[in-house]
């Protein structure tokens, strides 16, 4: 009798065991992520001696990794950084448009007076013309005078003659009408004069139309004495028979006008 409690207390002491060892063994597989491999609380169950206080569990097999997670909610906006340092200016753009025309702004005031310019002459301001119907034979000397006021000392004179001028019954000969200013020939830029040459006309009288005309310089203003001759021609030809008019006018024109430009 005595015996059979004894193999029955075995048997109950290895099936507790066994069951001991599968829990010990499900609970360590389940936190063999999170913790470290211990000891089963129950195989030493605080601090108690005797064949549990030897007894220890027997850690399982690690298990499979798990899958990713879900993706978490967005994070909130982070801080505005420093500004940086200004950059380089970039390449200049193309020619915008014209834009619209403004409104007119307000009068000005009036500005202070002016200092006096320089008297500019109009051709109309000063000028004058002598005329005379007569027939000159005169050959050689004055034919007629005509005065004139001049008014500014850097101005030039323009003067022309129109009539009619002869020369005639001569052969190879030549007759020269010329301008004077105050006795002397004009200089500058040159004399005002016109040559008429005859190569054969001893039985020819030769009435014609003609007009002289030239700008002198270097006058000195106030009264002129502009007069109108007739001569020898500078070539050295004979003198011919010369008549200045014939039954038509004779005009002297004189006109105080701008230097001429450089």
């Amino acid at each position: 009798m005595m015996r059979s409690g004894v193999k029955m207390t075995t048997i109950v002491f290895v099936l507790i065991l066994s069951l001991m060892a599968a829990f010990c063994s499900a609970k360590n597989n389940k936190q063999s992520d999170t913790k470290p491999i211990q000891s089963c609380p129950s195989c030493n169950n605080g601090g108690q001696t005797g064949m549990w206080t030897y007894m220890t569990c027997v850690p399982g097999a690690p298990g499979a990794p798990g899958r990713d997670g879900a993706k978490g909610n967005l994070g909130s906006p982070g801080k505005t950084g420093t500004q940086g340092p200004r950059g380089a200016d970039g390449k200049k753009g193309a020619k915008g448009e014209p834009g619209i025309q403004g409104s007119a702004g307000q009068k000005g005031e009036r500005g202070d007076k002016g200092d006096s310019g320089t008297p500019r002459l109009a051709s109309h301001m000063n000028w004058k013309e002598c005329a005379w119907k007569k027939t000159e034979s005169k050959d050689s000397g004055l034919i007629y005078n005509c005065d004139f006021v001049k008014k500014y000392p850097d101005t030039s004179l323009h003067v022309y003659y129109a009539g009619n001028l002869r020369v005639g019954v001569c052969d190879r000969c030549c007759s020269r009408w010329h301008f004077s200013f105050n006795g002397a020939e004009c200089s500058s830029p040159g004399t005002i004069d016109g040559a008429f040459y005859m190569y054969t006309g001893r039985n020819h009288y030769l009435h014609r139309h003609r007009h002289i005309e030239g700008h002198c310089n270097n006058i000195q203003k106030g009264k002129v004495r502009v007069g109108f001759w007739v001569g020898k021609c500078v070539t050295g030809h004979k003198l011919a028979d010369g008549d200045t008019g014939w039954h038509s006018m004779n005009r002297i024109f004189i006109e105080e006008v701008p230097k001429a430009q450089q």
